[in-house]
């Protein structure tokens, strides 16, 4: 199948398809004699395999990884295991950190008496360094 067809399979754009091709998470593909790329069903897998990772906020590496894992039969799913449960923990580490972050800003707005600039809480929250970002 040509590249428009992989791409439309798979959900990914054609220009990550070239992207995932230079960077080795799909393989380059065999040419028409017209100098089209050939893709097979495997690679459409492929591709869902790393879009399926990218939108569960593996990194691209990781994914390398996991690709690697997922192609040696004679692996365990231990290793897997570990990398899906490390990379919970960053998710739930970024999580914890966005509602910091989140209530600091819930904090500051309520904080705001809308007047003029030189009064305005919000500016001088910003300008505090982090160790004095109460209001």
């Amino acid at each position: 199948m040509k590249i428009s067809d992989a791409a439309a399979a798979s959900g990914c754009h054609l220009e990550t398809i070239r992207y995932y091709e230079r960077v080795g998470l799909l393989p380059r593909p065999g040419r028409t004699r017209s100098g089209y790329r050939q893709y097979t069903t495997a690679d459409v897998e492929r591709l869902r395999f790393v879009t399926r990772g990218r939108d569960l906020g593996f990194s691209l590496e990781e994914i390398r990884g996991l690709l690697q894992l997922a192609e040696d039969p004679a692996l365990s799913c231990t290793e897997v295991d570990r990398l899906a449960r490390e990379h919970l923990d960053d998710i739930q580490t970024r999580i914890r950190d966005l509602q910091r972050m989140a209530s600091e800003l819930e904090r500051t707005i309520g904080s705001c008496r809308v007047g003029q600039r030189g009064q305005c809480t919000i500016l001088e929250t910003l300008r505090r360094s982090p160790d004095h970002s109460s209001p």
